[in-house]
C-alpha cells in the first residue's frame, strides 16, 4: 500500500457502501473503470458519481455515446438522481433529440466526425473544467483507433490530460473484449458489478495504492438509486466472561442446559417441523425481555401473524412486549435482502437498541435468502454470528432438520461448529405413542445433563413430563424401553 495514500485527496463515490469498500472512497483526479454485463447497474453508478459531484458545488460531465440524453435524464429521474445541472457530450451516432435540442450539449453530434471525437471531448473538458466526467461506454473510443497500440496510447494520454486538469473520471465497459487486460491495466481502480445467482453483487479488485475490502458484497438498485452493503468483518471487542443465562422460565428444561445458556453464545436449537424449536425459542424471548435486557427475533420461515398468534396462543405475551419496546420481531422475506443488507439491519439494530439476545428463525430461511450453497452460507453466517457474540450478544439460530423421528446430523447445514450450544429436539416412538424428546449434545461452557427429557406443548408453553431414563436408541429413532422406565 502506498506510504502517501493518507495524503492523497478523497472524494465521495456518491454511495457510502461504496466509500467503505474503496477504504474510504476514491482518489481524487484518476481513473475508475466500472465493469459489468448489461443490467448490473454501471451507469446508475456513475450517474450516482456525478450527483455526488453536482452536490458538492462540482462541474460534471457525462460523456455517453449509446443512450440519448433524454433517455439519461429520464432514467436518473427514475431513481430520484437530478442530473439537470450536468453538461453532456454525445459521441455516439446520429440522435433526433440532439439533433433538436442543445441544452446542456456541447457539440452537435450530427456534426462531429469520428477522427475528431478526441478533438471534441478534449475541447469540452477544457471549457467545462469538470471536477468529474463519466465516460459511459469507453469502448465509444475504442472503436475509434485503428490498433489495440493505438488505443492504449490514447487512454494513457487521456488520463494525463485529466489528471492535469484535475479531473475525476468514470469510465463504464461491458467485460467480453479483448481490450479488457488493457482497461483492468489502465485503470486506477477497477469496479465489477455482476449477477451471481439471481442477486446483483459487487466487488473492488483494484484500488491502486490504497487498497479495497475484498470479496463479493451486496448491491441492490431500488427506486433511490443504488445501495451496496459490505460484508460483515467483525471486529474484536474486549469482553468478559458475563456467567449470567438466559433461560425459558422452565427449570426442568432449563436444567437441560446446566440452567440456560451463557450471555455471548451461540445456540442451535435443531428438530424437525413442528416439534416445539420455534416456541422453545419464543420462551427465551419473552424471559429476556421481561428481564429488560432486551431481544430481537428475525423471521425467515414463518409470518409475524402467525408467529403472533401461536405464541399468544400459548400463554407467551409477544404483543404486550413488542408494544412496550422489550421486544422487536420482524418478519424477513428472504428473496429481497442480501446477506449482507440483513447483517447490516441486525448490526443496527442490536447497536440502537442495546438488545442482549437475537434469534435468527431458521437457517434455511437465511440459506435461501443468500441463494448459496453451504460453504457460503457457513461463512455469511459465522460471521454474523461472530460479530453478535463480539459484543456479548446471545444467539439462538433455528435450524429444521428433515428426519422426524431419527438424527442423521445435529444440523442440517454442517453449521454445528458455529454453535457453543447444540439443543435438539424431536419425535419418538414410545408405547405407540409419538411423543416430544429434548436433549443436549453439545455445550462448551458448563455442564449439562446428558439424558434427554420428554416435554409437551401446552397453555404457557413447554412442560418436562419426565427424564427418559434407562432408554436407549432416542437418537436413531429406534428407543428401547427397560424396566425402569423414567424419572419424573
Amino acid at each position: 500500500m502506498d506510504e502517501d495514500c493518507g495524503t492523497l485527496q478523497r472524494v465521495s463515490s456518491g454511495v457510502p457502501g461504496l466509500d467503505t469498500l474503496l477504504n474510504g472512497g476514491l482518489i481524487g483526479e484518476r481513473m475508475y473503470l466500472v465493469a459489468g454485463e448489461p443490467g448490473t447497474g454501471k451507469t446508475t453508478l456513475g450517474m450516482e458519481f456525478l450527483r455526488a459531484g453536482l452536490d458538492g458545488g462540482e462541474d460534471v460531465l457525462f460523456i455517453h455515446g449509446e443512450e440519448s440524453k433524454r433517455s439519461i435524464l429520464a432514467n436518473s429521474a427514475e431513481f430520484g438522481i437530478d442530473l439537470a445541472g450536468a453538461d453532456f457530450l454525445d459521441i455516439g451516432p446520429e440522435s433526433e433529440f440532439f439533433a433538436g435540442s442543445n441544452s446542456y450539449d456541447i457539440v452537435d453530434p450530427q456534426t462531429v466526425e469520428d477522427d475528431h471525437v478526441i478533438e471534441d471531448i478534449r475541447e469540452a473538458i477544457e471549457r467545462l473544467d469538470p471536477g468529474r466526467a463519466l465516460i459511459d461506454p469507453i469502448s465509444q473510443l475504442q472503436y475509434l483507433e485503428p490498433s489495440e497500440y493505438q488505443f492504449r496510447k490514447r487512454i494513457i494520454a487521456f488520463m494525463r490530460f485529466l489528471r492535469d486538469r484535475g479531473t475525476t473520471v468514470y469510465a463504464t465497459t461491458t467485460p467480453g473484449t479483448h481490450l479488457d487486460v488493457q482497461l483492468d491495466s489502465l485503470s486506477d481502480g477497477v469496479i465489477r458489478l455482476e449477477h451471481e445467482k439471481r442477486r446483483r453483487r459487487i466487488r473492488v479488485p483494484k484500488h491502486r495504492g490504497v487498497g479495497q475490502q475484498d470479496g463479493t458484497h451486496g448491491l441492490e438498485i431500488r427506486d433511490t438509486g443504488i445501495e451496496v452493503f459490505p460484508s460483515l468483518v467483525p471486529k474484536n471487542h474486549e469482553r468478559t466472561f458475563d456467567p449470567t443465562k438466559f433461560t425459558t422460565g422452565v427449570e426442568a428444561f432449563d436444567d437441560l442446559l446446566g440452567g440456560g445458556i451463557e450471555r455471548g453464545t451461540v445456540t442451535i436449537i435443531s428438530g424437525p417441523t413442528g416439534v416445539g424449536k420455534s416456541t422453545t425459542a419464543t420462551m427465551f424471548l419473552r424471559n429476556a425481555a421481561e428481564s429488560g435486557d432486551g431481544a430481537l427475533a428475525y423471521l425467515f420461515e414463518e409470518s409475524m401473524e402467525t408467529f403472533s398468534y401461536r405464541s399468544e396462543s400459548l400463554g407467551l405475551p409477544v404483543e404486550r412486549l413488542r408494544d412496550s419496546g422489550d421486544l422487536t420481531v420482524e418478519d424477513v422475506n428472504p428473496l429481497t435482502l442480501s446477506p449482507e443488507e440483513f447483517a447490516r439491519r441486525v448490526q443496527y439494530q442490536v447497536e440502537q437498541q442495546d438488545a442482549q439476545l437475537v434469534l435468527i428463525d431458521g437457517i434455511e430461511g437465511y440459506k435461501t435468502a443468500i441463494k448459496a450453497d453451504e460453504r457460503p452460507l457457513r461463512r455469511k453466517l459465522h460471521a454474523l454470528t461472530r460479530y453478535l457474540t463480539n459484543m456479548n450478544v446471545t444467539v439462538i439460530l433455528i435450524d429444521e432438520i428433515s428426519e422426524v423421528t431419527e438424527m442423521g446430523s445435529p444440523t442440517s447445514s454442517n453449521v454445528s461448529y458455529i454453535a457453543d450450544n447444540i439443543l435438539f429436539e424431536k419425535y419418538v416412538e414410545l408405547d405407540g405413542h409419538l411423543r416430544r424428546v429434548a436433549g443436549v449434545l453439545k455445550k462448551r461452557v458448563g455442564r449439562f445433563e446428558e439424558t434427554p427429557k420428554e416435554f409437551t406443548i401446552g397453555p404457557g408453553g413447554i412442560d418436562v413430563e419426565r427424564t427418559l431414563t434407562n432408554v436407549r436408541g432416542v437418537l436413531d429413532g429406534r428407543p428401547e424401553l427397560t424396566d425402569d422406565r423414567s424419572t419424573d
